[in-house]
Formats: C-alpha cells, sequence, structure tokens
C-alpha cells in the first residue's frame, strides 16, 4: 500500500511504539480504548444475537422485522470486527511477536457500517412512505419489497467495499491512488446520500408526530425508529467521516488525529451494540411485569397506537 494512506486498523493495532503509523502519543489512550470497546462489543454481540435469533426463527417476521433482522445481523458482524481488533491489539501489548491484522478486515468493516446504514435509512424512509402515501402503501406496495430492498442493499454495500478494497490494497494488490480515492469518494457520497435520506425521513416522522393537527397517539414503532436514528446521528457518523473524508487531507500519515480515530471507532461500536437495548427498552417501557424478550421484542415493533408515549406537543387547533 502506498505509505501515506492509512488503513483503518494497521494504524491502531502496535501497541510498542515501533509502529511509524501510530504516533508515540496515543499509546495510553488507545489501550484503554481498546479495552473499553473489547467490553462493549462483547455485550452487542451478545443483545445482537439475541435480536437475530428471535426474529430469524421465533417471531413471525413483518414489513419492518425483516428490516430490523437485516440491521441487526449487519451490526452483529460489525461488532466482530470491533473485537478482532482489540484481541489483536492486547496481544501486542503483552507479548513481543507482534501480530498483524488481515488488510482485508477493513473491506469487511466497511461492508457492514455501509449495510448497517443502509438499513437504517430504508427503515425510517418505508415508515415515511406509509405516513406520506397510505393508500399506495397499503394496497399497492410490492408484497415482498422489504426483503427485495434488503438484498439489493447486501448486494451494493458489497460491491462498493470490493471495489475499494481491490484498488485500495486491501486485497494484497498494488495500491491504485487514482482509483482507490476514485471509489473512495463514491462510497463517501453514497454514505452522504443514506445518511441525507435517513435524515429527511426522520424528520417527517418527527414533525408528523409534533405537528399533526390530529390528536395522534404515538406507536412503539415511531419511538424505536427515531431513537434509533437519534443515536446513529450522534454516535455513527464520526466513524464515517474519518474514514471516508477526512484523511485525505492529510499528506503525513503523522499528523492524523489518532485520538479522534480511536473515539470514533468507540461511539460506532457502542452504536452498534445499543440498537437491541433500543429494542427491549422501548418493548418493555411502563411494562411492570417482567415478560419474555420475544414478547418485549414483537411490542417494540408493534405499528398501532398505544397511550403509554403521549404527546404533549401536539398542536392544538
Amino acid at each position: 500500500m502506498d505509505p501515506t494512506i492509512p488503513a483503518l486498523w494497521t494504524e491502531i493495532t502496535t501497541m510498542n511504539g515501533s509502529d511509524p503509523a501510530v504516533p508515540p502519543q496515543c499509546g495510553k489512550e488507545k489501550l484503554i480504548l481498546r479495552l473499553l470497546t473489547f467490553i462493549i462489543a462483547t455485550v452487542g454481540l451478545a443483545g445482537n444475537a439475541v435480536v437475530v435469533w428471535l426474529l430469524g426463527f421465533c417471531i413471525r417476521r413483518n414489513v419492518f422485522s425483516i428490516y430490523i433482522l437485516n440491521l441487526a445481523g449487519a451490526d452483529f458482524f460489525f461488532l466482530c470486527c470491533h473485537l478482532i481488533g482489540s484481541l489483536v491489539t492486547f496481544i501486542n501489548f503483552f507479548h513481543s511477536n507482534s501480530v498483524s491484522i488481515p488488510e482485508f478486515l477493513n473491506t469487511v468493516m466497511i461492508f457492514y457500517y455501509i449495510a448497517g446504514v443502509s438499513m437504517l435509512s430504508s427503515i425510517s424512509t418505508e415508515r415515511c412512505l406509509s405516513i406520506l402515501c397510505p393508500i399506495w402503501y397499503r394496497f399497492h406496495r410490492p408484497r415482498h419489497m422489504s426483503t427485495i430492498m434488503c438484498a439489493v442493499l447486501w448486494a451494493l454495500s458489497l460491491l462498493l467495499s470490493i471495489l475499494e478494497g481491490n484498488y485500495c490494497g486491501f486485497f494484497l494488490r498494488d495500491f491504485d491512488n487514482d482509483r482507490c480515492q476514485a471509489f473512495d469518494f463514491t462510497c463517501a457520497a453514497w454514505l452522504i446520500i443514506l445518511v441525507v435520506i435517513l435524515l429527511g425521513s426522520s424528520l417527517v416522522l418527527l414533525v408528523r408526530i409534533l405537528c399533526s393537527s390530529r390528536p395522534m397517539l404515538l406507536t412503539r414503532l415511531y419511538v424505536t425508529i427515531l431513537i434509533t436514528a437519534l443515536v446513529f446521528f450522534l454516535l455513527a457518523v464520526p466513524l464515517g467521516i474519518y474514514f471516508f473524508l477526512l484523511y485525505w487531507f492529510y499528506n503525513d500519515i503523522n499528523s492524523l488525529p489518532c485520538r479522534f480515530l480511536l473515539v470514533a471507532l468507540v461511539m460506532s461500536c457502542v452504536n452498534s451494540s445499543a440498537n437491541p437495548l433500543i429494542y427491549f427498552f422501548v418493548g418493555s417501557f411502563r411494562q411492570r411485569q417482567r415478560q419474555p424478550l420475544k414478547l418485549v421484542l414483537q411490542r417494540a415493533l408493534q405499528d398501532t397506537p398505544t397511550t403509554v408515549f403521549s404527546n404533549p406537543w401536539r398542536v392544538r387547533k
């Protein structure tokens, strides 16, 4: 690879300070944040595994549960990448023989990151369409649209990540600077489009909730989507900004803000780990008795009005 272009994981694996890609002043912060990432990723893996199991084998799937199932799968494997990176960091710190991470792990992480953003944008857009075009959505929407959309988004995410990995040297191929930058900006453009779609559809949902002139009871699905989108904007966006946009403005790898990268990795890990907690929190909100996780998850995806989440900001005529 071109030595002026940083790889996401190779930049943060060596702990003894001999790796020129890692500024030595970030050693202590790196170990602490990687330990934090390891703990969070372990909890998040368990949570997403439960969601995948329940939605895949225990709960009858509907329009939105299909998207949630795919989002949980993307989060699960994204956290696996975090876990592998943390384990290699610990091995390199406690043993003299350093272990290197395969370069293709960058591509794998990019793949699941893009797939997760795509699924979340699709969930919000689907709910927005059901509000803006209720008649079309109820009577003319293709029956298997959710499954087809998930398949298309997985394929597109895989294509973008493979092309970038191929020309950026992650597949043991010679680095092609021009094509790498082209595909890097292509991925960045696609991510920007997804984020804009997610932001726009989330704002439509929020305006529909807060500014509706008619009495409106919130559904748990509304709350689940809005909280998940809010957590994404707060925690997952910084990693995408760093990896796809920021480092092209640096000519010297040693000038990269390593602390920002480490914090962005931890934040993205928290985002993927928080989604199952959001589902179970919304599903169990104001429920006095403990109920099975299956029932709690079903309730979190219910699209029926409930008085549990009242709307105090509704405009009254």
